[in-house]
């Protein structure tokens, strides 16, 4: 068994962590300054771009994508250890070496079942990091944890026809509903939503109901109406998380990506890569967490000794590099299983890590936050709004109950 990176991750890794240090992290401030001068808080602040061309010029690109033809050609095993490391800046770098949600999935969306005319419209700027993109999944008058819930409606109009992109086509579908926390939707670079609704709601199989459309941001009758806050915060660099309404919304039937009745399929298959990469970047956030508490336990002392020689403080940074190594172990694990027996020949691993990892990274960071006293809760320390990040990943891509309800199922299987 060999723990060793290969060349190649190695030398990502160090051309990762030296970008890191010497652009994304000193533009940590820089972004939080520029922000305040826009005209909106959508708009993306110039730094950000800067980054963008830099980690470019660097070959720091897409490094998700495992398609040679589009993206890095990195395997998970090999991505991995370079998605922790953007997981110490969740909110930057990611986004500047294009490789941030929801981007990614749509991209893998496209990627894997885009048609070409699809791909050359929306995957090849998106690759470019020209536009932003938004997935537009999750409805707030069901429980969206059981996919099959979804109420959108996206009807075939044979005789009707449809403006997309400054074509016309006999022939469209008409998508009504109601959506939120779509991811990216508050972004003016968000041109693209793919949509996923009810095209045959009379399928007895309940795994065919659903369909996947490709909406341009522009089309008459879709309307982002607010922005959703994620424990008070608007979470700009991502683009937000908005509610989004679709009223008649009419788009070409050929801005279906697949066939009818895959929307539930591309969906599963989006959102595998999805769940492994937040862990990822999680393992990430819980190494600055780890930092940062180092840093603040010799820095401050308290009752006549520097907090760092309190046992309690030994206790929970002790504890929480043990939960890390853990944690590592297992993600590469569900990476090189990903990279040998397939996504579904993983999938136990996946609800695991998915389990797992929000959960103690979210115990790291409250102990991080609790060693930091007031500035822990303050905009002064990334914590607080690390930790908001965090606790929401117990609800993204599924909430953890349903994985545990999947997980448990197939393990008592075995016995019956």
């Amino acid at each position: 068994m060999d723990f060793a990176f290969d060349a190649r991750t190695e030398e990502l890794r160090a051309k990762l962590e030296a970008f890191m240090t010497a652009h994304v992290y000193p533009a940590e401030q820089v972004v939080e300054e520029q922000r305040a001068a826009l005209a909106s808080p959508w708009d993306t602040p110039p730094v950000v771009e800067e980054l963008k061309a830099e980690a470019r010029r660097q070959g720091l690109w897409n490094l998700f994508l495992p398609d040679e033809e589009h993206g890095a050609g990195l395997t998970n095993l090999q991505y991995a250890p370079l998605a922790e490391i953007t997981g110490r800046s969740p909110q930057l770098a990611p986004t500047a070496l294009n490789c941030a949600a929801p981007d990614t999935g749509n991209m893998e969306v496209l990627a894997q079942f885009g048609d070409a005319e699809q791909k050359k419209r929306w995957l090849e700027p998106l690759l470019a990091g020209e536009i932003r993109s938004a997935f537009a999944m999750t409805e707030p008058e069901v429980a969206s944890s059981d996919a099959t819930n979804i109420e959108t409606r996206i009807e075939r109009d044979e005789g009707g026809t449809s403006r997309s992109s400054g074509a016309e086509s006999g022939g469209s579908y008409v998508i009504n509903g109601r959506k939120w926390y779509i991811s990216g939707a508050m972004n003016p670079l968000c041109e693209i939503f793919i949509v996923m609704g009810k095209t045959d709601p009379e399928s007895p199989d309940l795994r065919r109901q659903q369909s996947m459309v490709l909406v341009p941001r522009d089309t008459p009758g879709l309307t982002v109406k607010r922005a959703m806050q994620v424990y008070g915060y608007e979470d700009h660099y991502h683009g937000g998380h908005a509610e989004v309404l679709f009223e008649d919304v009419r788009v070409p039937v050929g801005n279906l990506i697949g066939e009818e009745g895959g929307g539930f399929g591309i969906a599963q298959a989006r959102l595998g890569p999805g769940r492994i990469h937040h862990c990822m970047r999680l393992i990430g956030m819980a190494e600055r967490a780890i930092e940062l508490m180092c840093r603040r336990a010799v820095a401050r002392t308290a009752f006549g000794k520097p907090l760092a020689q309190q046992g309690v403080v030994q206790e929970w940074i002790a504890d929480a590099r043990v939960a890390v190594e853990q944690l590592r172990l297992l993600v590469l694990k569900t990476a090189w299983l990903m990279d040998t027996v397939g996504n579904k020949g993983a999938h136990t691993e996946i609800q695991a890590i998915k389990i797992a990892t929000p959960r103690t990274v979210v115990g790291i960071l409250d102990r991080a936050v609790q060693l930091h006293g007031a500035g822990g809760v303050s905009q002064d320390f990334p914590l607080a709004e690390l930790w908001a990040g965090a606790r929401t990943l117990q609800l993204a891509d599924g909430p953890d109950e349903v994985h545990q309800r999947s997980l448990a199922r197939r393990e008592i299987k075995r016995y019956m």
